[in-house]
């Protein structure tokens, strides 16, 4: 469920996005919805209603949600005040690129890398098989930020669907990948 939540200020950007632009009342203004910087006006409210509501209930909010959180703030934020879009192109990249450099890191600080302490609790692996899943894991958001980058510099009109769908689904496919390699694993453990 959590997961479906953090969806939501995606889901706002992308319809808003593709929206012909008009003029609403809001409030008594008139506003202009549609296109790029009322979708990252939304994309900056929606992810502070969601993820303040996830830290009011949880009373914390996940690594990944906070810099989620703290990269559309602060690109939403540029791409608003200059109004320049390519500030928000940056930010998919960036997020990635800061994971590929926490799984990165983990392997060589603490005892155990971010993919053990993130699955530990329902998997038991080798350790090499956990280093080879974290560094899997790196190599992937680091190829995911480069397709990011390249796909918003490159093919402007499409960089919003691969954002939201390509992304998404170059994700579940790794993923499931990712459970091949364990379950084959698992299953020479239990032999």
């Amino acid at each position: 469920m959590k997961q479906l939540i953090d969806f939501i200020p995606l889901i706002v950007f992308f319809t808003v996005y593709k929206m012909d632009p008009r003029m609403v009342d809001v409030a008594g203004n008139s506003m202009e919805v549609g296109g790029p910087f009322s979708a990252t006006l939304f994309l900056i409210v929606a992810s502070v209603i969601v993820y303040g509501g996830s830290f009011i209930k949880n009373k914390t909010l996940e690594k990944s949600q906070a810099i989620t959180l703290g990269a559309v703030v602060l690109f939403g934020g540029m791409t608003l005040a200059f109004q320049d879009e390519n500030f928000l192109k940056w930010k998919a990249p960036i997020v990635n690129w800061i994971f590929a450099a926490a799984f990165l890191g983990s392997q060589f600080i603490g005892q155990k890398t971010l993919v053990q302490r993130m699955m530990e609790h329902a998997i038991t692996l080798p350790g090499e098989i956990w280093i080879r899943m974290n560094l899997s894991w790196v190599v992937f958001f680091t190829l995911l930020g480069a397709a990011n980058l390249f796909v918003a510099f490159t093919f402007h009109e499409f960089w919003v669907d691969f954002k939201v769908f390509g992304s998404l689904i170059l994700t579940f496919v790794f993923v499931v990948l990712q459970f091949l390699v364990i379950s084959r694993h698992i299953q020479a453990e239990e032999k």
